[in-house]
């Protein structure tokens, strides 16, 4: 039987799925004697929501456990308002059906952590319950070797430099992120390094996620002066970059996920 959270143990009891010395045990509060004998009888999970629907996924690796795609720019992660389908969650449901975590109770692709719509690059999902569970400890153990590709706006002075600041919500637009006071916010570490000169007045650099924050590296970068190439929240107005965007066509943040390493559970 597969590891079970504790949020999902509560819904167990609650629902009368757990039996003790007594009977049926359904107060997820009550303290229970010590040697005290449970069964869990976990039923079977029910079908997802979301349509799955016959996307292509550019897969990189896959067993029973899990799966590693990379994401194109473009491609949603979770259905929500305004994006009802065509995410990467109706992908996974049709191309792993059959094979998919149920350790909410519902049969779904466990996805443990997410990359803006137009970032491209890496993400890892869950099969199985015990993957579920072991990938989401390690991004909670800020375990996980994260690193992107970025090009940025300027000529970075310094070869290298780490970013150490809290994040949260913009006093003045919610809907972006900000370097906030301690207190305020999450922490949040990035390590960069420069690659290489780019083009004019660009650089190419790699970002080390220590942290895994919204918007950290659009945020990180842009509040040492050098904000990512077409990022539309946080990125330069000067009109040299909107030429250089304009030349390459490119319309999107000019961020990749380049790098994922993990500890297969």
């Amino acid at each position: 039987m597969p590891a079970l959270s504790r949020e999902r143990l509560k819904v167990l009891i609650s629902s009368g799925a757990v039996t003790g010395p007594d009977g049926l045990a359904r107060d997820p509060s009550k303290k229970a004697p010590g040697g005290a004998l449970f069964s869990i009888a976990v039923p079977d999970p029910t079908p997802a929501h979301n349509e799955a629907q016959d996307i292509a996924l550019d897969v990189v690796f896959e067993d029973e456990h899990l799966i590693v795609i990379d994401k194109p720019a473009g491609l949603v992660v979770h259905p929500a308002a305004g994006n009802l389908d065509g995410t990467l969650v109706n992908a996974l449901l049709h191309h792993c059906a059959g094979q998919l975590s149920g350790i909410g109770g519902v049969a779904r692709p466990g996805i443990v952590h997410r990359i803006d719509k137009d970032t491209s690059g890496l993400m890892v999902a869950a099969k199985s319950d015990r993957a579920h569970i072991g990938l989401a400890a390690q991004f909670k153990a800020h375990s996980i070797d994260r690193r992107y590709r970025a090009i940025v706006a300027g000529k970075v002075s310094t070869s290298a430099g780490t970013i150490c600041t809290f994040l949260g919500r913009s006093s003045t637009n919610r809907k972006k992120m900000a370097v906030v006071r301690e207190g305020s916010g999450k922490h949040a570490i990035t390590h960069w390094c420069q690659l290489r000169e780019q083009l004019r007045e660009a650089t190419l650099v790699e970002c080390r996620l220590e942290t895994g924050r919204t918007h950290q590296v659009r945020v990180h970068m842009a509040s040492i002066g050098h904000p990512l190439l077409g990022d539309p929240v946080y990125g330069s107005t000067r009109p040299i970059h909107r030429a250089l965007l304009a030349t390459l066509n490119f319309r999107r943040q000019a961020l990749h996920a380049a790098h994922l390493g993990f500890i297969h559970p």
